[in-house]
């Protein structure tokens, strides 16, 4: 596989889980990686780990409900660590329970995170993407982005977005080598969606055919931002083999 060579990568959800995973990977694979997320402790630790291996990381902690808080992100990761070649959107919120009881701060809360911090993060890199001949966008969406179920509808209808909005960058940035993918993971096993500190902080005990390790998801998406420029996955299922897709 081959390395990333000092170009900039810029990891939203890098405090835990996937996203903390991904930032890991793409650093040992050469890249200066830029942190997003909202708490600033657990990006701080995650920039010691990825320095501590020798790698370099920038932790630019944001709320990412808040569109201006992204913009002004997005803009300090590229002053601080130069034009992005490649950008993983892997944070995510939800709102779980019916439909009928769901405020509508909520869901708006997880449609702001889901897809319109990825709709300016691919705003903001893209310019600079195609001036440097190319980069790769890899959309973190999940299984509930091909199939709705009950009690998550603020979370599918954000992640079936997100596979619309992937698919119109994906064709707006093909004539300039900018690859965008749409990843699809099952169920990892992390504990996405607590928060709690201490229970973020235990690892969750699975069978890797039950519930795949974040490396393991991080490992191919790493490979699809290293893959040859002139080829693109342009979606991915990514799941555990034992899994049946869906509730």
């Amino acid at each position: 596989m081959p390395e990333l060579n000092g170009q900039l990568a810029i990891v939203t959800g890098a405090s835990s889980g996937l996203g903390e995973a991904t930032a890991v990977r793409l650093a040992e694979l050469g890249a200066r990686v830029g942190l997003l997320a909202r708490s600033e402790a657990d990006l701080d630790r995650v920039a010691a780990r990825i320095s501590g291996a020798g790698g370099i990381a920038f932790a630019v902690p944001a709320d990412l409900a808040d569109p201006d808080a992204v913009v002004a992100a997005a803009e300090r990761l590229v002053s601080t660590g130069g034009p992005p070649r490649v950008l993983v959107n892997a944070a995510a919120t939800d709102a779980p329970g019916p439909t009928e009881n769901l405020p509508v701060a909520h869901w708006q809360r997880v449609l702001a995170v889901n897809l319109t911090a990825p709709f300016l993060l691919g705003r903001a890199v893209f310019a600079h993407m195609r001036a440097a001949g190319g980069g790769t966008i890899v959309n973190v969406s999940s299984i509930a982005g091909l199939r709705g179920w009950a009690g998550a509808s603020a979370y599918c209808a954000s992640k079936f977005g997100l596979t619309g909005l992937t698919q119109a960058l994906a064709a707006e940035g093909a004539p300039h080598g900018i690859r965008v993918v749409c990843v699809y993971p099952g169920a990892m096993a992390t504990h996405w969606g607590s928060w709690s500190p201490a229970e973020r902080d235990q690892p969750r005990r699975a069978a890797p055919e039950d519930a795949l390790p974040p490396q393991d998801v991080a490992g191919y998406i790493a490979w699809l931002v290293c893959a040859p420029a002139h080829l693109v996955v342009t979606e991915a299922v990514v799941a555990p083999i034992r899994e049946r897709g869906w509730p």
